[in-house]
């Protein structure tokens, strides 16, 4: 069973900056999830959160929930939160980081991520099919 964790904001999308982000709704990306990880007999389980104590949680529970790696899309708190950076170094599981957008050729301030350095893997730029990347990596992994 794979967590998939979208940070702040991301219930926005379909709505904000559809031209960096798309037109497609959390909703939407949540589906492609679902199906994705089927592809590989699995399960996927979706959450989204404006609220990094909320994440941290998530995060610290995920493998006594039986959780057996975890997609997270940290949004701006990939930018600016080393709580979360602490939280996925001291877990147990396989975390790969993705972006929507490519962050590299966006704001200066952006081009950091805190969670990188403790994360299997960062994907950026490939829109929703970084999650199905990621999903396949940790399927088979």
């Amino acid at each position: 069973m794979i967590l998939i964790i979208n940070g702040p904001n991301l219930n926005l999308l379909g709505k904000r900056e559809p031209d960096i982000y798309g037109h497609e709704s959390l909703k939407d990306l949540e589906n492609l999830c679902q199906n994705w990880a089927k592809e590989y007999n699995n399960k996927a389980i979706s959450k989204q959160s404006n609220h990094e104590g909320e994440i941290l949680d998530w995060l610290h529970t995920a493998e006594s929930e039986g959780f057996s790696g975890i997609v997270i899309n940290p949004a701006a708190y990939g930018h600016s939160s080393i709580a979360l950076r602490d939280a996925i170094a001291g877990i147990n599981l396989p975390v790969i980081e993705v972006h929507i957008s490519n962050i590299h050729a966006r704001e200066e301030f952006r081009w950091h991520s805190y969670i990188s350095a403790v994360c299997m893997a960062t994907i950026a730029g490939l829109g929703f099919l970084g999650y199905k990347a990621a999903i396949e990596k940790l399927a088979n992994n």
